[in-house]
């Protein structure tokens, strides 16, 4: 986004003493189109202050071109302003954004100096007027800020040839199946060698099956078209709505939170959503075989990968540990017994498809 297109309103940015050190802030009334609901603080009426991290390359500017920090903030003024439907469950005594701490800014190296800002922490304060019991209602409001992932489950099922499709066919065998994962250093994790479902970051397009496709090519080394692959998070949620209503709803009220139909892997504290795509593949033995130990990834993104191909029947124990890895499999598991839902299997091979050179070691 172009340097003029600031999104939040032009007030002068201010310093003052914060948390012990010289911080800078500035009074945030409206973001990205949305109004920001002021406070009563000591007897006056007061705006919401964001308070800029210590690092000085981390403007104003720069982060509220963030993707992540403007789609959160974003969200969470949408649907704190419903707080003023009367039905809404808080319309008594709503819930405020009366300020906004950011710290601990991570740079990545891409882009102009001082680089792309990577992730951030938001401390907020989030507050209702009224007290309950004597006492403050408030919500707690630390949030790791890193924006939308993706993530795909690869279920691989092999071709041996029309004449033995057709004779399994003929038998009633049931289909073998595979399901491919990565393994790689997570340091969050204290792991060199953590096993899960291809991923990587979303970019602020909105185009999930072009970032799940160039994640694939990554980290897989195939390549597919967006035709193939399939949104299951979106294929479950997308019709459930999140209302915070005390009164009866129907399916066409507009009175319903703005949430991605996507998987929170932790919505206690972080903003990340991940729409969990699947791709379904026929491979010959030999191309099967050459995925597994391949290694991939981008080394000068510091991404040292290599790929496991797994029977999919033990996929819940082989990928336990990730969260992505359990929701996806959830996710077909549960899709899949619903009917018709799901695309089928390919029944071979895409016509043209050259065998990859082994890239093991």
């Amino acid at each position: 986004m172009a340097s003029e297109e600031i999104i939040s309103d032009s007030r002068p940015q201010h310093q003052t003493i914060f948390d012990g050190a010289p911080r800078k802030y500035f009074s945030l009334t409206t973001f990205n189109g949305h109004p920001v609901a002021k406070h009563i603080q000591h007897g006056t009426e007061t705006a919401c202050r964001v308070y800029l991290p210590k690092d000085t390359r981390c403007t104003r500017e720069i982060v509220e071109n963030m993707p992540a920090y403007r789609n959160w903030l974003s969200q969470l003024l949408q649907n704190l302003a419903l707080q003023q439907n009367p039905n809404h469950v808080f319309h008594e005594n709503p819930y405020q954004l009366r300020s906004v701490d950011l710290q601990a800014p991570t740079w990545f190296a891409s882009g102009p100096p001082p680089g792309r800002l990577g992730f951030l922490k938001a401390q907020c304060t989030v507050e209702a007027d009224r007290l309950d019991d004597g006492k403050k209602r408030w919500l707690p409001g630390a949030v790791f800020l890193r924006g939308g992932s993706v993530g795909i489950l690869i279920i691989i099922q092999p071709y041996d040839g029309e004449k033995e499709e057709q004779q399994k066919l003929e038998e009633g065998q049931e289909p073998e199946l595979f399901a491919v994962l990565t393994i790689q250093p997570r340091i969050a994790t204290g792991s060199l060698a953590f096993a899960e479902l291809p991923a990587g970051m979303l970019d602020d397009s909105g185009d999930f099956g072009g970032k799940a496709g160039e994640e694939i090519k990554e980290e897989v080394g195939i390549t597919v078209n967006q035709s193939e692959l399939f949104n299951m998070s979106e294929a479950a949620v997308q019709d459930m709505h999140q209302r915070p209503s005390t009164a009866p709803t129907h399916d066409g009220d507009a009175f319903r939170e703005r949430v991605q139909d996507s998987m929170y892997p932790s919505p206690g504290g972080c903003d990340e959503f991940l729409p969990l795509m699947l791709l379904q593949k026929r491979m010959s033995r030999d191309e099967l075989e050459d995925l597994q130990a391949r290694t991939t990834g981008l080394r000068d993104q510091g991404e040292v990968i290599t790929l496991k191909v797994v029977p999919f029947k033990t996929l819940h124990r082989e990928g336990g540990r990730d969260a992505k890895c359990l929701a996806a499999l959830g996710l077909y598991e549960n899709l899949k017994r619903e009917g018709g839902i799901l695309p089928d299997m390919p029944s071979k091979p895409d016509e043209g498809t050259k065998r990859r050179r082994s890239r093991h070691g």
